[in-house]
């Protein structure tokens, strides 16, 4: 196998982020099988799938330059397995993959949270298991056409199984950022994936809720936390912007002109002013949030170091209500809510 051709990428869990990336992918020519559920694959039978993002590219693949499966044993002709589904499906995914892959494909998680590599490593153990990181937002305006919101170049583990598909990535406007360091990769991306059930709670646009002070003191509340444990932890988790991850929550809970005069020096990633998170769009399509997975992953923490995270742990019990209808929280309200949970808990003897 070499760089011009690659070989065949089938991409495991056909939503959001599996379908942009996928759908990128098969625009620059790749050999692409999008594996996914009828509801999503549907339309693109019908309409094909077009891929976009906030810098202004865009490609519309017709019907029939697509391959679609709802079986994985599609699964049985991939050089590459992306794994896109939700954190909750992961055991699923990895059986699928032992029964249908030929051993040895390499398989590359990106996913949200911390766990997922090494869950598939436990379940796949004749397969390299690549961590990978994705930093942006996907959204899906309309039916087949999935949107990139938000900056960011996507993180991969350094890894000889990696190589022969660096090309292509980056044919299709995906370069590939190599790293030695995924394990604080992912910490740092938790980091900022706390903010998804912030903008879910909000039930607003990122880009209206970042420039709301109470939301971001709410998202700063969340990091503050975390930061805190992962410090006692012993885990540094790596920086992905400007600013190291332990200064991010001084910069979010600074007043409106201060925040807006700072993210314009670079801050702040971009953010297309339609885009929400992943957990936002699963609350307006019905679906379960993976905020078990997300802030839930602070919470484990915690009681893996006998404290508590009270104010992660309050935001969960906001999304199932959430998820169970209740209406979006204004922001003076949510961060009422948070700091009052962070004060009852420094209250209560431990």
């Amino acid at each position: 196998m070499n760089e011009e051709s690659a070989g065949r990428i089938a991409v495991l869990g056909a939503g959001l982020i599996g379908c942009y990336i996928g759908g990128r992918l098969a625009a620059a020519g790749g050999d692409v099988t999008l594996i996914g559920r009828e509801r999503v694959l549907g339309p693109l039978r019908a309409e094909g799938l077009t891929v976009s993002d906030l810098d202004g590219a865009k490609h519309h693949l017709p019907p029939e330059a697509l391959t679609l499966a709802t079986d994985p044993s599609a699964l049985a002709r991939a050089d590459l397995i992306i794994v896109a589904v939700k954190s909750p499906a992961t055991a699923s995914a990895a059986a699928d993959i032992a029964a249908h892959a030929r051993s040895a494909v390499p398989v590359l998680s990106f996913q949200n949270g911390v766990t997922n590599p090494e869950r598939l490593r436990a379940a796949l153990p004749g397969h390299p298991v690549l961590a990978g990181m994705v930093p942006y937002n996907v959204a899906e305006p309309a039916p087949g056409h999935f949107h990139q919101g938000t900056s960011g170049k996507l993180m991969v583990d350094d890894a000889p199984a990696i190589r022969p598909w660096l090309a292509l990535f980056q044919a299709a406007g995906l370069p590939l950022s190599l790293r030695s360091d995924m394990a604080a990769v992912l910490w740092a991306k938790l980091l900022i994936n706390l903010n998804n059930a912030i903008n879910a709670l909000a039930g607003v646009p990122l880009a209206e809720q970042l420039a709301a002070r109470d939301y971001r003191r709410c998202f700063a509340l969340c990091q503050s936390e975390a930061l805190r444990l992962l410090a006692r932890a012993g885990i540094e988790p790596a920086q992905l912007g400007p600013l190291p991850p332990k200064r991010m929550p001084f910069l979010l809970s600074l007043p409106n002109f201060l925040f807006r005069s700072l993210s314009k020096r670079g801050g702040t990633p971009k953010i297309d002013r339609h885009a929400r998170s992943s957990m936002a769009e699963d609350l307006a399509a019905g679906r379960k949030t993976e905020v078990d997975y997300i802030n839930g992953a602070i919470v484990d923490l915690a009681a893996s170091l006998g404290a508590k995270a009270p104010v992660n742990a309050r935001v969960i019990e906001l999304i199932r209500a959430a998820e169970d209808g209740a209406a979006p929280w204004p922001a003076k309200a949510l961060w009422k809510e948070l700091r009052n949970a962070a004060k009852a808990a420094r209250a209560t003897p431990s």
